[in-house]
């Protein structure tokens, strides 16, 4: 089947949350402008999906829904096929989105005070999960190797990771990956390190994987609980089909606890918040995204992987002032605008009121993120293209790029 990557959607008035915010910011857009911010995808939904919930609606009854035999075995064929880990049906606690569930983790497996490792510049809701529950925010910085003999990724401070982790009070450990937004895949052996200091000492991890079917050519993904019979003794795995197959409205997610003392512990908190089951058609998608469109994730991930050669390549040519961050998985591409000299507020007037760039601003992923801007490469190639131009343009007229 050939698939529809080209087609220009104008999302106004749907409730889209980055049109709503990119239409607040600017409501004079230009026509043509899509946003680049938001992580959903600027391109229709997989036709099976859209063509499996048309047929499911001709005859299904909308009523009270328990979570199905045929969506708990579309979750262990995914993660078998595609993953290469075998999970249990019993492990798998389905939730209403990944991130209630990492604030329910917070609050089921640490006490108020309590500190939670983050590994910043890293997806702004995991600073809100720790000081909205009343946990202590722990920053564990990653380091930027963008300097002389740097390859120009980011690396996890091991050395930092394990004095944050020997402090007693430090419980668990929110894990990016692959990491939103820096775009690193951690390799399997920065992974084991993690599980070993973690493990040692009795500091849980809550990996955060929702992108994990998002990689770039010849990049191999992880999945936590495989690195060890410890590791995945000592961890909860966040996925859902919400990134990979644009479904994120959908709220349903695939929490896996292959722990039943922790798994049973999650649960309770979700039965205190009053979380019981899968909105019916966020389950139905669920099965569907995960047993008919391995061949729409296939064809994306060409157009991924070509929008982020052209984005890399563009920026090296015309705007060597700006570093494209080497990507190995999502669809977020994180860019370094620091050469430029504007601060944060000036950056952000110029983005939007004179290239009318709407992104993802750098410090919202923390105070490490100052100066660089995440932009969503889900999109057709087309507005991309035209997106680029428009910032190169901009700069001329700043005279931040020679004529």
């Amino acid at each position: 089947m050939r698939y529809d990557f080209t087609t220009r959607l104008d999302r106004r008035g749907s409730g889209s949350s980055k049109w709503d915010m990119m239409l607040a910011k600017k409501p004079d857009v230009s026509p043509g402008v899509i946003p680049l911010s938001v992580a959903d995808m600027e391109l229709p939904n997989p036709p099976e999906v859209v063509e499996g919930l048309r047929e499911f609606l001709k005859t299904a009854v909308l009523g009270y829904t328990s979570p199905t035999g045929a969506y708990f075995d579309a979750v262990a064929h995914w993660m078998r096929t595609r993953h290469g880990w075998e999970v249990r049906r019993e492990w798998i606690v389905p939730a209403p989105g990944v991130v209630p569930a990492f604030f329910a983790a917070v609050r089921a497996f640490t006490e108020p005070g309590e500190g939670v490792i983050t590994m910043p510049p890293v997806y702004y809701p995991f600073a809100m999960a720790a000081t909205a529950c009343g946990r202590t925010l722990v920053a564990n910085p990653l380091a930027y190797r963008d300097g002389d003999g740097g390859d120009g990724r980011y690396h996890i401070d091991f050395d930092d990771l394990e004095a944050k982790a020997r402090e007693p009070r430090n419980k668990l450990l929110l894990l990016c990956s692959p990491h939103n937004p820096v775009g690193r895949v951690w390799s399997r052996e920065e992974l084991a390190r993690v599980a070993d200091i973690c493990g040692r000492n009795g500091v849980l991890v809550v990996s955060d994987e929702i992108h994990f079917d998002l990689l770039m050519p010849g990049v191999e993904h992880t999945v936590y609980a495989t690195l060890s019979a410890e590791a995945e003794q000592n961890c909860v795995v966040c996925t859902a089909p919400s990134k990979t197959f644009n479904l994120a409205g959908m709220q349903a997610s695939n929490i896996v606890v292959p722990n039943p003392g922790l798994r049973q512990r999650l649960k309770d908190q979700f039965m205190k918040n009053a979380q019981f089951t899968l909105n019916i058609l966020g389950q139905k998608a669920c099965e569907i995204a995960y047993t008919r469109c391995a061949p729409w994730l296939d064809a994306f991930l060409e157009l991924l992987r070509a929008n982020h050669g052209l984005v890399r390549d563009f920026f090296a040519a015309h705007i060597p002032q700006v570093k494209a961050v080497p990507l190995e998985g999502t669809y977020l591409q994180w860019l370094d605008f620091r050469a430029l000299g504007l601060d944060a507020a000036e950056l952000e007037r110029f983005m939007v009121g004179e290239a009318e760039w709407f992104t993802d601003e750098g410090p919202m992923f923390g105070a490490e993120g100052g100066g660089f801007e995440r932009i969503n490469l889900a999109c057709p190639t087309a507005a991309l293209q035209e997106a680029l131009e428009r910032l190169r343009k901009a700069l001329r007229r700043r005279s931040l790029l020679p004529r």
